[in-house]
């Protein structure tokens, strides 16, 4: 990630750090997941994690995040998901037209939002070594699900590539 960064800094492009978020607003917008899917416990232990302003919602201290770069809060899974975020607007009023997927979950946020992402339609190059998840049945399933409608799926070496030419 901090590679893909530095290249795109190099070349003039946007930088979006986004953040898996939970406000009191999405705790009730998004009511049935939170209280459908959790266990009493496991719900509190997502507030005390993704919660705006608590500890763990910090980005981790390795990635490096530069003034210039863009910080976006998402309150869904998918960046660009009606109540999310407002990223698609921001990126439109920029003529950006193309999107670099990195992160975690490979197969929950970051296949989300490449997906909306495509449906939007932007050019999405999804990162096959800058994405991960709990398994590599579960983040290979989504590569393929990349490959085959939704993404190019590209290496960190090939987007730096692609950066610097």
């Amino acid at each position: 990630m901090n590679r893909i960064s530095a290249a795109c800094r190099e070349a003039g492009v946007l930088n979006v750090f986004v953040q898996n978020s939970i406000s009191e607003e999405s705790k009730q917008s998004w009511s049935n997941w939170f209280d459908a899917f959790w266990t009493p416990d496991k719900r509190e232990g997502m507030y005390s994690t993704f919660m705006v302003g608590q500890p763990g919602h910090a980005l981790h201290p390795d990635i490096e995040v530069e003034p210039g770069d863009m910080r976006i809060n998402k309150f869904r899974f998918g960046t660009f998901v009606d109540g999310s975020s407002d990223l698609h607007k921001r990126l439109r009023a920029r003529n950006i037209d193309t999107v670099i997927v990195t992160g975690c979950a490979t197969n929950i946020c970051c296949e989300s939002t490449a997906r909306d992402a495509m449906m939007l339609n932007y050019k999405v190059l999804f990162v096959s070594d800058g994405t991960a998840t709990h398994t590599d049945f579960e983040h290979n399933n989504t590569l393929n699900n990349m490959i085959l409608t939704f993404a190019d799926v590209v290496s960190t070496d090939d987007v730096v590539g692609l950066l610097k030419s």
